[in-house]
């Protein structure tokens, strides 16, 4: 059908007749040897990953039950299973707050991180300034500035969202300046040349091509975000899933801690999954797609 198209396109019109209006191809769905391709394509993706969880629960299980484990001190993934369907009332209010903290903690973290990026990109004086100071802020660690954040903030949501910002800043700001600063210079030059100002060389050329770098620094923050939101509920918090962690502890209710971790991973890998399809929405260039397409297997 493809083929029928572009062979019509490129019949020459009749003699003596007018030239026929240039049009676009009508939009042609996808056939189903594509769907089948894309459809193997993800099952060989997803099939090695799957498999290596399954097994490694299957024998998690089977440790379990052949060694009579006591439930508060390992207990079996049907277990967990069993435990999160049974807790459902106790872990979802508990994981909505959770989420909530999560999400707004790293939109801030990806606002102010991007921003910064492009400021020290553009002032090289701040950038010697500002820097230095933010890689030695990295040796402080983010777990003894929560007790404090709590005492300054109180016990509301603003120490879990500055919590969760901070851990989720500082990988979106070095991999912003180094995507900003890996620009191809001649094409910096090309656009001076068309006597573009800064701000068009920035916009046209810089942060296109910087963007695989910020969003390789986003899906690494998203990975933290449930972290951060852990160590600020654990500081001081009645609500969300580290809350409930904490509860479960001296109770010896291990299944259900262990249910606020699978939750946990599910945000966290949701959230990694929110950012890997912005990418490819946003950068369909991005050089992951190159090598995908040129991957043989």
């Amino acid at each position: 059908m493809r083929d029928t198209v572009r062979s019509l396109a490129r019949q020459p019109p009749a003699a003596g007749g007018p030239m026929p209006p240039l049009a676009p191809p009508p939009d042609i769905p996808p056939r189903p040897a594509d769907r089948m391709a894309r459809a193997r394509s993800l099952l060989r993706r997803c099939w090695p990953p799957a498999l290596i969880i399954l097994a490694g629960l299957g024998l998690w299980e089977l440790i379990v039950q052949l060694a009579r484990v006591p439930g508060y001190l390992l207990p079996a993934p049907s277990s967990i299973a069993a435990d999160m369907a049974a807790d459902w009332p106790v872990l979802e209010p508990a994981l909505l707050v959770t989420l909530q903290e999560v999400l707004l903690g790293f939109l801030i973290a990806a606002v102010a991180g991007v921003g910064l990026a492009v400021l020290l990109h553009l002032s090289p004086v701040a950038r010697r300034a500002v820097y230095p100071l933010l890689i030695g802020s990295q040796t402080v660690p983010i777990i003894v500035l929560a007790p404090i954040l709590v005492i300054l903030l109180g016990y509301g949501l603003a120490p879990k969202l500055v919590i969760v910002a901070l851990i989720c800043f500082f990988p979106i700001v070095v991999n912003g300046i180094d995507g900003l600063r890996s620009v191809d210079p001649e094409l910096i030059r090309m656009m001076r040349t068309l006597d573009a100002s800064r701000w068009a060389i920035l916009r046209r050329v810089e942060f296109p091509a910087a963007l695989p770098s910020v969003f390789s620094g986003l899906r690494i923050a998203a990975t933290f975000a449930a972290i951060g939101a852990v160590f600020g509920e654990w500081s001081g918090s009645s609500q969300g899933l580290g809350y409930v962690m904490l509860a479960a502890t001296p109770n010896l209710l291990t299944a259900r801690i262990f249910a606020a971790i699978v939750l946990l991973t599910a945000i966290a890998l949701l959230l990694f999954g929110v950012v890997s399809l912005l990418e490819r929405i946003f950068v369909p260039w991005a050089p992951r797609g190159e090598r995908e397409r040129s991957d043989p297997r």
